[in-house]
């Protein structure tokens, strides 16, 4: 005699809305209108490149947050982006996603926090600065500064086995 599995058994999910954890809370604390001012380093010997612009953090249901942004680019064209973000409890770890209007890659985030709990790095895989076709691993790093002030910090693998930082972005509550 076959055994049968329910979907529910088969992912674990209940048809009962989950409730948030402290994960979740931890999110909650991107919520709201920012604006932002960033750098990028693109190379040792080059200058920095400068952006501003908002991002607005909204929670869906308590158990994700949106974050939609829209910055200045060097051609003077906006550039729209989306974030998600939330916990996955089976994995144990924050998931999410990111697309913005300047590139065609989706970023597939996985992440922990760190032990005390103000720093969310979120692991990710994408194209090589070398631009050479391989794909390679990448973090954000989201740290809580105060509730009115978080930053954003990506890297890359370096030259020198560690890693890179390339890009800082401070996020700041509007008044």
């Amino acid at each position: 005699m076959t055994e049968t599995v329910t979907s529910e058994e088969a992912t674990g999910e209940t048809h009962a809305t989950p409730k948030p954890e402290k994960e979740h809370d931890w999110l909650h604390r991107l919520i709201g209108d920012w604006d932002f001012t960033g750098e990028c380093f693109m190379g040792t010997d080059q200058p920095p490149m400068k952006s501003t612009g908002e991002f607005t953090v909204r929670s869906i249901g308590g158990l994700w947050v949106q974050c939609e942004g829209i910055s200045d680019a060097l051609n003077g064209t906006p550039v729209p982006s989306v974030m998600t973000l939330g916990y996955d409890p089976q994995k144990g770890r924050f998931v999410g996603s990111f697309v913005a209007a300047c590139m065609t890659r989706l970023w597939i985030y996985e992440g922990s926090l760190n032990e005390a709990r103000n720093e969310l790095t979120l692991e990710t895989e994408g194209p090589s600065f070398a631009d050479d076709g391989t794909l390679v691993p990448y973090q954000d790093v989201i740290a809580i500064e105060s509730d009115d002030h978080w930053t954003l910090k990506s890297r890359a693998p370096g030259e020198d086995g560690g890693w890179f930082e390339f890009m800082t972005a401070h996020y700041r509550r509007k008044k």
